[in-house]
């Protein structure tokens, strides 16, 4: 029995954050032979798996996987082997879908930069959770299956309350799209039809799920509008606001950062979180559901078990806490990359490295690890930007700063043709440059 499903967020542009397979054309096309004849799987049939939801009684299940992308891969095929989770996976219906093209933008709304993901609905259309794996994103050797074996637990306990916890749901369910499908928005539209072309190439039509997240950015970058924050960092990981998440658990927390807001609140190691927003937590993924749905400056209350107690913690949301999230390793950002900085991959310079440049720890340091070569990505290459370079100032502001707040700062207040000017640490002599923005 398989879990591999949609083709998701294979930044095959950039294959040190994506691998992929060799022949991905044959990978899919005998994942579907495979599927097809499964006992277990619907395949690729949406519609058909809520209708079946409904007539069995059953929560629904929904996986969604990039079949020729590496990442994750440990996980996919320990879930294959483990026979142990057969009976847990029997209590659901489960569906693959294995493309992104026809998706229900309003209903699959998750973490389109993961390359496993997983929503579990009511058969009446109702959220109950999501899972998403950045540990397994991380080392496609991982095959722990327990965290998600405990998702699943914790989503048949969900079920089970239904409807009395309905007020609850609320707040996981999708907000409305100006788009009903990713075919529909325009960068897509036409290069891309709701079904895979079967009979040619179909890994090359098939929409990858982070190309929804670039064409909806594309979309407010067409109209010189400032780029809203939920785009730029999206589903915020707990360790943004100073939590680790136990991956072989549901929602345990791991470990405290001193100082963040989550030790402000007094979230304590071996804590169950069971709530958030009054919502029920299933996952380090619902965590950050609630996370992405936050504004720039809120207050959340979490319930967490915590022996034979349950503990209320209030979270307070400084202004400006969503641009802690680290971006660096997700597959979105390359794309932001090419808007905001010309194809430039930046790294902070470390503490320890600083004295030797004369920089001081609270000022910009942000050295260039990577400068693209082709199309959109080589913008910076062409205004003469080298790898090396340590970027000290930009249009006048020196203030420290990661990679990932300055393409937030740069993505919200400047527009496609402007240039910034940059002043860069080259040999021990400062060199002034532009920035182009696109």
């Amino acid at each position: 029995m398989k879990i591999r499903a949609l083709l998701l967020s294979a930044a095959l542009s950039t294959a040190a954050l994506a691998d992929a397979v060799k022949d991905r054309e044959g990978a899919v096309r005998n994942d579907k032979a495979t599927m097809e004849k499964d006992a277990r799987w619907l395949y690729n049939d949406t519609a058909a798996a809520f209708t079946a939801a409904q007539k069995s009684g059953k929560p629904l299940l929904v996986v969604l996987r990039c079949v020729p992308c590496l990442s994750c891969m440990g996980l996919d095929a320990q879930v294959i082997e483990d026979a142990t989770l057969g009976p847990l996976l029997d209590q659901f219906v489960c569906l693959r879908v294995i493309t992104a093209n026809a998706l229900d933008l309003a209903r699959f709304q998750f973490d389109y930069d993961l390359s496993l993901t997983a929503m579990i609905f009511h058969g009446d259309g109702t959220v109950l959770g999501r899972f998403g794996s950045w540990q397994h994103q991380k080392d496609r050797e991982d095959r722990a299956t327990a965290g998600f074996r405990a998702t699943l637990e914790a989503a048949l306990a969900v079920f089970k309350n239904y409807p009395a916890n309905k007020a609850a749901l609320a707040g996981k369910q999708g907000a409305a799209m100006p788009f009903k499908t990713p075919v529909e928005i325009p960068s897509l539209a036409g290069r891309y039809s709701k079904d895979l072309d079967w009979h040619g190439k179909v890994v090359q039509s098939c929409v990858h799920c982070h190309q929804i997240g670039d064409a909806l950015r594309t979309v407010v970058r067409e109209k010189k509008q400032p780029m809203p924050d939920e785009l730029i960092y999206p589903y915020p990981a707990p360790e943004t606001i100073g939590l680790t998440l136990a991956p072989d658990h549901a929602a345990r927390v791991a470990s405290v950062v001193e100082g963040s807001p989550a030790a402000k609140a007094g979230f304590k190691p071996g804590d169950d979180i069971v709530s958030l927003a009054a919502q029920p937590i299933i996952s380090s993924a619902d965590f950050s559901w609630v996370l992405h749905r936050t504004p720039a400056q809120a207050k959340l209350t979490a319930a967490a078990k915590r022996g034979t107690a349950t503990a209320s913690l209030p979270i307070t949301l400084p202004e400006g806490w969503r641009s802690q999230s680290d971006i660096s390793r997700r597959v979105g950002t390359w794309d932001m990359r090419g808007m905001a900085t010309g194809g430039l991959v930046l790294e902070d310079v470390p503490d320890a490295e600083r004295g030797a440049l004369s920089l001081e720890k609270d000022k910009l340091a942000l050295r260039v690890k990577h400068v693209g070569q082709y199309n959109k990505h080589a913008a910076a290459k062409n205004a003469g930007w080298q790898k090396d370079d340590v970027l000290v100032e930009l249009d006048g502001q020196s203030a420290r700063l990661t990679e990932g707040a300055l393409i937030g700062q740069l993505l919200r207040t400047r527009q496609a043709g402007e240039k910034v000017s940059a002043t860069v640490l080259r040999g021990g002599k400062r060199v002034s440059l532009t920035l182009p923005m696109q």
